[in-house]
């Protein structure tokens, strides 16, 4: 693959993963949204869709790491690291991409999500002191675009991040051992894509399980651009753990691997 075709297809594949990723979000949480409140079980599927989707669009040009911590982990594993820039940098793009297509598709919703009062506050609200710190820190929107955790402590919630990129990335790197080595071809998509559902089912309620350091640091980053009224904080002060936790995640994981299956 050349360096082209890695940074087209990891832009292009990251840009959907998040699109459709980040569409659930949104189209869970903003008010004026048919599917509000279809609950935690429709964002995992979501997310497993769009990974689905992800992978079978991009495969072909990248190989669709679509994940800087899988992309460290396989530099790990196979000793490649000249591509890994070309890798993240389209990654990163991607995300930004699709997030930003995720306020296009839904440029109304926002509008009146966060222009009502009883969400942003003003008559009917409930306008606390505890409230308008946590405004402060991370909007009302901002769940859409990347991740936050239920209780607030580094060491946990880096821990959660890390255990969940390992059974991620591990499930990646163990694709085919019991076929020569050769892979899983188009049935390896659908076995991550499963595999991120069972991880948000089952590890994604601490943190949100962003699980990417792309996902969570693009998005954000569009969080912080977009003109969005009211939107709030961006939460910087937690935004290092969604990226050094599944980058350690994937160091692990390839470790584990190099070690047990290699």
């Amino acid at each position: 693959m050349s360096s082209s075709d890695i940074f087209i297809g990891e832009t292009i594949g990251t840009a959907i993963l998040i699109l459709l990723g980040g569409g659930v979000c949104a189209a869970v949480t903003l008010k004026a949204s048919k599917a509000r409140n279809a609950g935690w079980l429709a964002i995992a599927f979501g997310w497993g869709f769009a990974v689905l989707t992800a992978v079978y669009t991009s495969a072909p040009l990248s190989g669709a790491h679509l994940n800087p911590a899988v992309t460290l982990a396989l530099a790990l594993k196979d000793g490649g690291w000249s591509d890994v820039p070309v890798y993240w940098g389209g990654q990163l793009l991607g995300a930004m991409i699709g997030a930003t297509l995720v306020w296009v598709a839904y440029y109304g919703q926002f509008h009146a999500h966060l222009t009502d009062s009883e969400i942003v506050g003003g008559p009917g609200a409930q306008d606390t002191k505890a409230a308008e710190a946590r405004e402060a820190e991370a909007g009302p929107v901002l769940g859409i675009f990347s991740t936050g955790p239920e209780i607030r402590h580094a060491v946990m919630n880096l821990a959660t991040e890390v255990i969940g990129t390992v059974v991620l990335v591990l499930a990646v790197l163990t694709q085919g051992l019991n076929d020569q080595g050769n892979g899983l071809g188009t049935l390896g998509a659908l076995i991550t894509a499963l595999v991120v559902v069972a991880v948000g089912l089952s590890l994604g309620g601490p943190t949100g399980y962003a699980i990417n350091p792309a996902r969570d640091l693009g998005p954000r980053i569009v969080h912080a651009l977009l003109p969005l009224p009211n939107k709030g904080g961006s939460d910087w002060s937690y935004a290092w753990i969604p990226v050094v936790g599944p980058l350690i995640g994937g160091a692990v994981a390839a470790g584990i691997y190099n070690v047990a299956f290699a």
